[in-house]
């Protein structure tokens, strides 16, 4: 069971990390081209479709798979508690996702699209922390 369960938790994060990267991308669309109203309708769909019918889920299934796989493997050592900390870290990200997606649906969101570029970095520096604690496990 374990292993179909992370196979089953892999390909949720794979999931949950496209809206991670694409949804922000949307956003400096949504920003760059505030002007264009057909244009914007079009984006705000999109942003909406993304968050609520992939993110959400995936999102939920990698936090559920997960929690299952550390019962299964046991609660200990600090690289376990380091990588809690930063998929955490990385729901509150997303949670601002949403939060910014309804700012934006609402017209009142004043951020640039050069604020969002940066922003789109943040879930590539927690990949990357996340992956190798699992990996090399250096506490």
């Amino acid at each position: 069971m374990y292993s179909w369960v992370l196979w089953f938790h892999i390909l949720s994060l794979i999931s949950w990390f496209a809206v991670l990267f694409y949804l922000p991308r949307l956003f400096v669309y949504h920003a760059e081209n505030a002007d264009n109203a057909g244009f914007v309708e079009v984006v705000k769909i999109m942003e909406f479709k993304i968050y609520q019918y992939i993110g959400v889920p995936a999102m939920w299934a990698t936090v559920i798979s997960g929690i299952y796989l550390t019962y299964e493997i046991g609660f200990n050592g600090g690289w376990l508690h380091a990588k809690i900390l930063f998929v955490l870290i990385l729901m509150a990200y997303f949670f601002s996702l949403g939060v910014i997606r309804k700012r934006l649906l609402e017209d009142k969101c004043n951020k640039s699209g050069k604020f969002f570029r940066f922003y789109n970095e943040v879930p590539t520096l927690l990949l990357l922390v996340i992956v190798a604690l699992v990996i090399f496990k250096p506490f």
